[in-house]
């Protein structure tokens, strides 16, 4: 096998891997895996008991990394995340106690359930991979990646995130329920032990830091870049839309297409990596226009102006 075909062979065995616990959701392990080499964060976004925190947990076993698990909650502190300075009595200094900010992949479990102070406290960690605290910068893990999750569902409780929050996550996905046979299977056969401690990890982190540098040698061609750009500017334009995509969006959306084409097993991008990356990378860096009447969640209409607007623009041949 060439260089390509054996880094398609790894992305592979994760994805299977994944699956092997994630059942019947082989398009939002897809999404996952993209947005894990592209180096970004997952914000998932769905109702309680689908698997949210199993797709995390597998992930992070699947490629070896130190996992840690933040449960969101009113009360929740922003030392509780980042860690906090306290005096040794044995050695007479003070020294510094890392939290479970300090790991390689975060779940931060129902994100919007905590106040504003503390959901910013991941602003550093998210944008520059490092925190700071009493004055001292301190480096993160390397990878380091952030899934969150929240449920759209309730507002009672929960603190709805800004846009500089939202703007931090490469892509926001939806889990769904599984389908009915899948479903079925799981009800015969699941025992009450955890499911990931069937699976191991199958690709190492050597191998992860090559698939994650191959990604910057997938080729994105000029026409793509206008293509990409036009469907930018048309969300800027747009008169159902108050806030456009930003720089910083389109630059995410470069990033997620030129992923998604090395996990098709190509070295090039194609418009259609771009336009099926559209809603989860550009729906949640959007606003709606006042004059908008939401039906359903801000979410779905958010993916229904855009897909809109992209099926407007000329695709380059």
């Amino acid at each position: 096998m060439n260089e390509l075909e054996q880094r398609v062979a790894r992305i592979r065995a994760l994805e299977q891997n994944v699956l092997k616990v994630f059942e019947g959701k082989e398009a939002v392990v897809r999404k996952a895996v993209i947005c894990l080499l592209a180096g970004g964060h997952l914000l998932v976004e769905d109702v309680p008991g689908v698997g949210k925190t199993l797709l995390a947990q597998a992930l992070a076993i699947s490629v070896g990394l130190k996992f840690s698990r933040i449960q969101f909650t009113s009360d929740l502190l922003p030392t509780d995340i980042l860690g906090v300075t306290v005096f040794d009595q044995k050695s007479g200094e003070f020294r510094f106690k890392p939290g479970p900010i300090f790991a390689n992949l975060v779940l931060a479990d129902e994100i919007n359930r905590t106040a504003p102070r503390t959901q910013s406290s991941l602003l550093e960690a998210m944008a520059e991979r490092r925190v700071s605290t009493d004055d001292v910068t301190r480096e993160l893990p390397s990878p380091f990646w952030v899934i969150a999750t929240q449920n759209p569902l309730e507002s009672h409780g929960t603190y709805p995130l800004p846009e500089s929050q939202l703007d931090r996550f490469l892509m926001r996905v939806t889990v769904g329920y599984p389908p009915t046979s899948v479903e079925r299977a799981l009800l015969l056969e699941r025992t009450s032990s955890d499911p990931t401690l069937r699976i191991g990890a199958v690709v190492s982190a050597e191998q992860l830091a090559d698939l994650m540098a191959a990604v910057d040698e997938v080729r994105f061609d000029d026409s793509l870049a206008d293509y990409l750009l036009a469907i930018v500017q048309a969300t800027r334009t747009s008169a159902r839309l108050s806030v456009g995509v930003s720089t910083r969006g389109a630059l995410a959306l470069t990033r997620a297409a030129k992923a998604a084409a090395l996990v098709a097993g190509r070295g090039h991008v194609l418009p259609s990596d771009i336009k099926e990356l559209c809603g989860p990378v550009l729906s949640h860096r959007v606003s709606m226009g006042t004059g908008e009447s939401v039906v359903g969640s801000s979410r779905a209409a958010a993916e229904a102006v855009i897909a809109e607007l992209v099926s407007r623009i000329e695709v380059p041949l």
